[in-house]
């Protein structure tokens, strides 16, 4: 019974800290967070912490993964079919716009990930596939209820949409006055897909 209260406690502190390191990534970036700040904001000696997380970079891949699954569940994306899958992807480009610190970690490693040798590497590899294939499916489901526009072949229009996003959020970053993530997306998907009721 106390090895069972043991892993759920491990389970409940592991949790606390990505959420933590989450908040930290977001407000500081990948870069300026610090693992003795993130051990302090949890209420854990750094030895605590690197027992939950062996390195900052086991850390990184832990918050990327997280934010993913949270994103998709708070916007309803699980489960979502179709052109109601496309409408869950503006939802969170809405929600990005609130979290300037994470959407520059989310553009930043996702360039740095490029070489093989970086630790989020394959993080990047299989996240990629998966955002084309969910969008292919999307767009697959959409066309099959008549709403993708004539001509729009799904694997094509997932990899530019893929695309649009990540350079919509670039520019973002530079300018957040002059861009809106999530309008600019939807105009892309408008163009693919008849996304109104």
């Amino acid at each position: 019974m106390e090895r069972e209260g043991g892993y759920a406690r491990g389970r409940a502190t592991r949790q606390v800290v990505l959420e933590e390191a989450l908040r930290l990534f977001g407000e500081v970036g990948y870069r300026g967070a610090s693992l003795r700040e993130l051990a302090a904001r949890c209420g854990l000696s750094h030895p605590g912490l690197l027992h939950h997380f062996p390195s900052k970079e086991a850390l990184l891949l832990a918050v990327l993964e997280e934010r993913d699954a949270a994103d998709g569940a708070r916007a309803g994306i699980v489960g979502a079919h179709g052109v109601a899958h496309l409408r869950a992807l503006l939802q969170i480009a809405r929600s990005n716009a609130t979290t300037p610190g994470l959407v520059e970690l989310h553009a930043v490693l996702s360039a740095e990930a490029g070489g093989p040798d970086h630790p989020a590497h394959d993080f990047f590899v299989r996240r990629y596939a998966r955002l084309r294939q969910e969008l292919t499916t999307a767009l697959r489901e959409a066309a099959d209820d008549g709403r993708l526009r004539p001509g729009v072949e799904p694997a094509d229009a997932a990899v530019l949409l893929v695309a649009c996003w990540d350079g919509l959020q670039v520019q973002w970053l530079h300018d957040r006055d002059a861009v809106d993530m999530a309008a600019g997306l939807e105009t892309a998907l408008r163009l693919v897909v008849d996304l109104d009721d």
